[in-house]
């Protein structure tokens, strides 16, 4: 038996480190020895069983390569690499062989996560691709497992099925996130040429516009009903050139070249309107935006965009992808809106709304509207529907807590202390309204949580693993210092429901580059729980 040396990724954190070994020894079912230091330092372990070493480098996500006397450089490291060569090497792009010939010498020296159709719209809250991967090698699924999403946010879970052969399936309450999934998941049915000849087309058709600045005035992609809002949001001549690269992408031939051009347009809409660009809630920062700034705008975007996914294609070529379907819905029916999977799913892997933390559906309004995607008039009812919804009105917050002291029962004993604990330190200080809704709305999410649970629980095959990733919370109540743990108490939760609780590993938070990361959680967990 000929062992094999598998080579850690350097830069990885200490619970990548973990979940690396974890994976390593999910998919080689033998021992693992390092060569080089001990499981916390070494760069290099053996692995003494007999193992394809072509599986091996086609799933592991924390691992730089495999060799058994010749180092083969892992699938997710190829898949990094084209993000670096896009960038550097555009002469290249498109072009298979001299892109795999390239990615040796461009072999990332730092975290990325950008590769393939990832980097494709800012979402805030979206967890990592290799982290999804990871789990997913954890839980040791076959290639055609059954993953599921049932609150998919930007879509990352069902990528990273899509790339490792499982059928895979999404829900979100979010319309954009619906659509923003979608594309990621169809742009990798494309092909390099595809995509490059659809930019090609959009570059041409918009520097016309560029020369004669000649457009229209009318903004027809929008319902007459939103046209007014969004002028309260954009320059006039601002929402012409969106009207001009609307258009444009209109006239290209194919569904998936318009729908992926439409995701990039959606990015640039903060930049370009009067929102302030690093808030999370809709507030009006009116600033001049120079003629033709829009198209220029959108032009770097669609060509960073298009030549990141068409050089990951250009590597990857003829591998084999999964199914996926993704579909508007809610978490908490998920069972009968996806009642085919009833006692089918492989595998759970999802991170879930915070607690009364971020507006979600607020912070993609401009989108929402432009996109066509929800009519403003629906926004309001859309919100309140949302798990984790921060807003309610004092006839509301009346409900909820009603409904709390009625059926308390459901939820652990501690997380109904916890709730009652901040209600009772607000009831008797002088806070505002927010800090007064904080203990019926966070009950409110434990209830709705619990849902999810059950109804995750219900979709799993016996023997079947869900993953959640959830942050803490932290908040003041009546001027003292609460820890919202909310891993704890879902976990908790979800023995209660039946589930089995196999492992917590605590998260290292890394610095988010987004435009949203004064607003990340300090710290999160990665959940491990088992259908008996």
């Amino acid at each position: 038996m000929t062992p094999l040396t598998c080579r850690i990724k350097e830069y990885i954190q200490p619970f990548e480190r973990r979940l690396a070994l974890q994976e390593l020894r999910a998919l080689t079912g033998g021992s693992v020895s390092p060569v080089d230091g001990d499981e916390s330092t070494a760069s290099t372990f053996e692995v003494r069983v007999e193992t394809n070493i072509d599986n091996l480098c086609r799933d592991l996500a924390y691992w730089h390569s495999v060799s058994n006397g010749t180092d083969c450089l892992t699938q997710q490291i190829r898949a990094e690499s084209t993000s670096l060569i896009a960038r550097g090497q555009r002469d290249v792009i498109g072009q298979s062989e001299r892109v795999r010939a390239l990615v040796p010498a461009m072999i990332p020296k730092r975290r990325c996560l950008r590769y393939a159709t990832h980097g494709l719209h800012e979402y805030r809250g979206k967890f990592f691709p290799q982290l999804v991967r990871a789990l997913m090698n954890i839980a040791h699924l076959p290639d055609d497992a059954v993953v599921l999403d049932p609150m998919c946010g930007s879509g990352t879970t069902l990528v990273e099925a899509r790339l490792a052969g499982c059928r895979s399936w999404g829900l979100d309450m979010n319309p954009l996130s619906v659509f923003v999934t979608d594309v990621k998941c169809a742009s990798l049915d494309a092909t390099s040429t595809h995509i490059l000849t659809a930019l090609d087309q959009l570059i041409r058709q918009i520097k016309d516009h560029l020369v004669d600045h000649r457009c229209s005035k009318t903004n027809t992609s929008v319902v007459e009903g939103d046209q007014a809002y969004l002028q309260q949001w954009f320059a006039p001549h601002v929402l012409a050139e969106l009207e001009q690269i609307n258009s444009a992408i209109c006239s290209l031939p194919s569904d998936v070249t318009q729908n992926f051009f439409r995701l990039c347009l959606s990015n640039i809409l903060r930049g370009v309107s009067w929102q302030k660009d690093d808030d999370l809630r809709v507030r009006r920062d009116i600033s001049h935006m120079p003629p033709t700034q829009t198209l220029t705008r959108f032009l770097d975007e669609a060509s960073r965009s298009a030549r990141t996914v068409a050089t990951f294609l250009a590597e990857r070529d003829e591998h084999h992808l999964g199914h996926h379907s993704v579909l508007e819905g809610d978490a908490r029916t998920a069972a009968t809106t996806l009642d085919d999977l009833v006692g089918r799913v492989d595998a759970v892997i999802t991170s879930p709304p915070y607690a009364t933390a971020l507006p979600y559906l607020d912070t993609d309004r401009l989108s929402l509207v432009y996109l066509g995607l929800l009519s403003r008039d629906n926004h309001r009812r859309r919100d309140d529907m949302m798990i984790g919804n921060r807003e309610v009105t004092s006839r509301g917050r009346a409900a909820r807590w009603a409904y709390f002291e009625e059926n308390s029962w459901k939820l652990p004993q501690k997380t109904c202390d916890l709730i009652k604990k901040i209600d009772h330190l607000n009831r008797t200080s002088d806070v505002g309204f927010r800090r007064k809704n904080l203990s019926a709305l966070l009950a409110s999410y434990f209830f709705d949580m619990r849902d999810v649970i059950s109804q995750c629980h219900t979709l799993l095959r016996p023997g079947g693993t869900m993953f959640f990733v959830i942050g803490d919370n932290r908040t003041t109540a009546g001027g003292e210092p609460v820890e919202i743990r909310t891993a704890e108490h879902l976990n908790e939760i979800a023995i209660d429901l039946g589930f089995r609780s196999v492992d917590q590993t605590a998260m290292d938070m890394l610095v988010s580059r987004d435009i949203f990361r004064k607003n990340a959680m300090s710290s999160e967990r990665i959940v491990r729980l088992e259908r008996p």
